[in-house]
């Protein structure tokens, strides 16, 4: 590949990786089912590349993107309307909408909670890892701990609750909440 073409290459995959979950979070809402959104992302990943140069500032990709995602579950949900039961496009476009307006605040509200969790205790902040990592269970976890259940459980929602005060005031700060 070309130094040039591996410069555009690199922009490109750059900006998408950066979009690319709220993208397919978006393209879910369109779409019934994981599947149906994974080949969608597929496409709007090869749309996205292939009309890259046509993007005349970088600044805009996140609106681009999610207009080309919007257009290709679009295109997706009449290829299979043929098949299965599915919404008015004037009902998902309102649903679009309302998504894409939603992605931003989820993504503000992800980095604002990533920075309450950081600023936790070390120790209070391995638990909530801990509690929360996948097939753990609460009270085999109280039980390593010395702890009652029901005491993890109490502990854990103090806890819960002090990340979502901090998650408001961050995001009230931003003028976001």
């Amino acid at each position: 590949m070309k130094d040039f073409d591996s410069e555009i290459h690199d922009r490109f995959l750059r900006l998408y990786v950066r979009e690319e979950e709220s993208l397919r979070g978006f393209v879910r809402s369109f779409v019934p089912t994981l599947e149906d959104a994974r080949e969608v992302m597929q496409e709007v990943a090869v749309v996205l590349w292939k009309k890259f140069d046509r993007l005349d500032d970088e600044e805009n990709f996140r609106r681009w993107a999610f207009g080309v995602a919007r257009l290709e579950a679009l295109q997706y949900r009449r290829r299979i309307a043929r098949d299965r039961l599915v919404l008015s496009e004037s009902v998902l476009e309102v649903l679009a909408e309302e998504a894409e307006e939603q992605s931003e605040n989820f993504d503000a509200e992800r980095r604002a909670l990533q920075k309450c969790l950081g600023e936790l205790p070390d120790a209070r902040r391995a638990l909530m890892e801990q509690a929360y990592a996948p097939g753990v269970r609460i009270d085999e976890l109280a039980a390593d701990m010395g702890k009652t259940a029901m005491s993890l459980y109490k502990r854990l929602h103090r806890l819960r609750q002090t990340l979502i005060d901090c998650t408001r005031k961050s995001l009230q700060k931003e003028g976001l909440a």
